[in-house]
């Protein structure tokens, strides 16, 4: 997605915290920010995410994004600062040199991605979170005892995929942390399943990468069952609605892969 740098006024909102700004590169990655930039300035060098100040969706996101930081800190670069006015709301993180990851079948990171994902599994909820149910497949699971299966204590990234999941020489991070819940812990190594077919990978290959995750290894797998269908159910709709989106429907093709494969 090409962004524009942002406006004088934006800029003028976080001069306290990156001081004259020598330097603002737009990025690509992510959705759901009005700006994503890269920021050298004279207080320091940030990631800033920013977004414009209304009550909504994508205000709730960022202020959940700022709460859990502390928590998922080092595994998430650091939330250095975080500014607002009544037009916009910023963070401002760590600068952290990694790119996204390879979910290929011959991609060296796949040991990396792994354990990052495993990572994540081992952090304890934070005490925000538990005011964070996830309900984002309930809709789209068979009924309600299935939709169950996806509740839980722990918590979920809830957006595994390349660009979330950065590889660098000295290190390597789980970002994005937009819409972090509370769940079972079987959410994100199943979408790691997921992403992996969407990679190349057989369903055998991708769920035997994932076995490392022990989220993944503990859990029923007649829950993991319900959430492949779910998935599928969740991209049958999407791809159908945005037929122009064609990320959707490869990933319904995947989502169609794995179910069959669990025969579910």
């Amino acid at each position: 997605m090409n962004r524009r740098l942002p406006t004088a006024d934006f800029l003028d909102l976080i001069h306290p915290y990156t001081g004259d700004v020598f330097d603002a590169q737009p990025t690509a990655r992510g959705f759901s920010s009005d700006v994503l930039m890269l920021v050298d300035g004279g207080l320091g060098r940030f990631f800033v995410k920013g977004i414009e100040n209304r009550a909504g969706g994508r205000r709730d996101s960022l202020i959940r994004e700022r709460t859990v930081n502390p928590s998922v800190h080092p595994l998430s670069p650091c939330l250095r600062w975080h500014t607002q006015n009544d037009q916009w709301i910023a963070l401002g993180f760590e600068r952290v040199h990694g790119q996204p990851s390879n979910f290929a079948p011959d991609s060296a990171d796949l040991p990396v991605i792994v354990q990052l994902v495993n990572r994540i599994g081992q952090i304890a909820l934070p005490a925000a979170a538990e005011h964070w149910p996830e309900t984002r497949w309930d809709r789209f699971a068979s009924d309600l005892g299935q939709a169950a299966l996806f509740k839980g204590d722990s918590l979920i990234h809830g957006d595994i995929n390349p660009g979330n999941l950065l590889v660098g020489d000295t290190g390597s991070w789980v970002v994005d942390w937009a819409w972090p819940t509370r769940g079972s812990a079987l959410i994100d190594p199943s979408l790691l399943v997921l992403q992996l077919i969407a990679a190349g990978h057989s369903p055998q290959s991708a769920e035997s990468w994932v076995s490392g995750c022990a989220a993944w290894s503990n859990s029923d797998p007649a829950a993991i069952d319900a959430f492949a269908w779910a998935n599928l159910r969740m991209y049958q709709k999407r791809a159908e609605r945005h037929p122009d989106q064609t990320w959707l429907a490869a990933m319904e093709t995947a989502a169609r892969a794995w179910a069959g494969y669990r025969q579910v």
